[in-house]
């Protein structure tokens, strides 16, 4: 496919995300269904087209002067993908199975685009309707933190110290060139093409080996301030996919048990394969079956639980851009509703003297600090933990620059610790 026919196809994409609501992986495997001449390479970049001009669409719109895909790529290509325009007039020339030529009004708009009068909400690229919010999580940074959220993500991975170390997985990887990532130290980082698109990992030794695992350095960070150690019974509340339960046996080093669930039993299927390319040997697995708590036996015996809460997902905006523009107000109140649940949930099973780690990957003050202060008024049997301490204990003391002025916990985000955002609180239960 030509470079034009490639934004025609982005193009065709958006327009179905768009008129119906959907995921963009959604729309843009339906594409490649009904265009089996598109190669891979062609899937690809079409794909990373309609990322970007997801990141970008508030921003985009209001450069243009309209709400249209067509306004949404002009202005990735334009703002995130650095092309002048005449690179730009080159690829939307009106050839065939290409879009058509720029209008004198779009030329206008892409000779010097400007920001200038454009409210926070459309110079950070996030949604009109979480304005307030955003304010209330960054102040006067709003429209800054939201443009880092509209940036592309790097590449982090997860060393897996039962199998390997980051200077052996730096030598392994030297390909790629990995950097170390500048807060967990079993991180390492590798930058994406100029196109958005990351290396194959699934085709490199030391991935298929289970020697690394994919995981921001945001989501190390949650489980490293855990404070997990060697020896301790750990119940991962809602494990998922199991990024976090892989991290929490590592930092246990096969010695002690962590527990894995999750109220939706399919998510866990990830897992098993996993676990065994990671040689974590001290997980057990608990799926739900009917209407038991599969997690029963543990209430009042965990050292730690942790729970990274089900969330809004806007702390992974970089990686889910087309994520924050489906979200609605009714979705938000419907997470708070279900953290209240999980935290009440988690707290039967942490022993006295013995810990909850609250996680999101949310910057939302909503979903975050109130929701520990609530929890906190209601239970008199638990303590907050202090961050910078946390961040001590861990090893880690340069974290305690990004404790919470909005309340307990720590704060990460992709503008002050170029992570993902994420939000770890952690609880004391009394003895």
């Amino acid at each position: 496919m030509t470079p034009s026919a490639r934004i025609q196809a982005a193009l065709e994409a958006l327009a179905d995300i768009q008129t119906r609501r959907r995921p963009a992986a959604e729309a843009l495997k339906d594409w490649g269904l009904a265009h089996r001449f598109a190669g891979s390479g062609d899937r690809a970049g079409i794909a990373s087209l309609v990322y970007d001009a997801l990141r970008r669409k508030a921003s985009s719109n209001w450069l243009l002067g309209e709400e249209s895909p067509r306004a949404e790529v002009l202005g990735a290509l334009s703002s995130l993908r650095r092309l002048g325009l005449a690179e730009i007039e080159a690829l939307f020339s009106g050839e065939r199975f290409g879009p058509a030529p720029l209008s004198e009004g779009e030329c206008a708009r892409l000779v010097a685009p400007t920001l200038e009068g454009a409210p926070d909400h459309v110079r950070g690229d996030y949604p009109e309707w979480l304005a307030a919010a955003f304010a209330e999580s960054f102040g006067a940074e709003a429209a800054a933190a939201g443009a880092a959220l509209a940036s592309r993500a790097p590449v982090d991975l997860r060393v897996n110290t039962l199998k390997s170390s980051r200077d052996k997985a730096l030598a392994a990887l030297a390909h790629l060139a990995p950097e170390a990532t500048p807060w967990s130290p079993v991180g390492l980082r590798i930058a994406v093409r100029a196109d958005g698109r990351g290396p194959p990992l699934s085709a490199e030794p030391a991935y298929v080996k289970g020697r690394v695992e994919v995981q921001d350095e945001g989501s190390q960070l949650a489980a490293l301030l855990s404070g997990a150690t060697s020896g301790l019974q750990v119940l991962d509340l809602c494990a998922g996919a199991g990024g976090k339960t892989l991290a929490l046996a590592a930092m246990l080093a096969n010695k002690g048990q962590v527990y894995a669930t999750d109220e939706d039993g399919r998510r866990l299927a990830p897992l098993y394969a996993r676990l065994e390319r990671s040689d974590a040997r001290n997980v057990q697995v608990r799926t739900p079956r009917g209407a038991a708590d599969p997690v029963a036996d543990l209430a009042g015996h965990c050292d730690l639980v942790f729970v990274d809460a089900p969330c809004t997902g806007s702390g992974a905006w970089r990686r889910s851009p087309d994520a924050k523009w489906r979200i609605r107000p009714g979705a938000l109140q419907e997470r708070v509703k279900d953290q209240v649940e999980i935290l009440e949930r988690a707290a039967k099973f942490v022993k006295p003297g013995g810990r909850l780690v609250y996680v999101t990957c949310s910057v939302l003050k909503a979903e975050n600090e109130d929701r520990i202060a609530a929890f906190l008024a209601s239970r008199e049997d638990f303590l907050p933990l202090d961050a910078a301490t946390m961040a001590r204990a861990a090893g880690l003391p340069a974290l305690a620059d990004f404790a919470s002025k909005l309340g307990p916990g720590l704060r990460l985000d992709p503008l002050h610790s170029n992570t993902d955002g994420f939000y770890v609180a952690g609880l004391a239960r009394a003895g």
